[in-house]
């Protein structure tokens, strides 16, 4: 059972975001709840994108993919 506090996520998030600066395919970094903790969450925009390894968890704080499609800006 995840009970990683937000702190801990926080900081989890902020290894996690230098580990992955620069990859092209990333669209976001962020926090999530799992069950009564938080996790980090990681978007990744393709299925696709296999070349990025994202470990499973950082710090003892559990790590969620979640691929969300190409990121684009919406017409007005």
């Amino acid at each position: 059972m995840n009970t990683c506090s937000l702190e801990e996520a926080r900081n989890a998030k902020a290894r996690v975001s230098d580990m992955l600066r620069g990859e092209r395919d990333l669209t976001g970094v962020g926090i999530t709840r799992v069950g009564k903790g938080y996790a980090v969450k990681v978007n990744i925009a393709s299925a696709q994108s296999g070349k990025i390894v994202i470990p499973p968890e950082v710090d003892g704080v559990p790590v969620c993919v979640e691929f969300t499609g190409p990121i684009k800006a919406r017409s007005r």
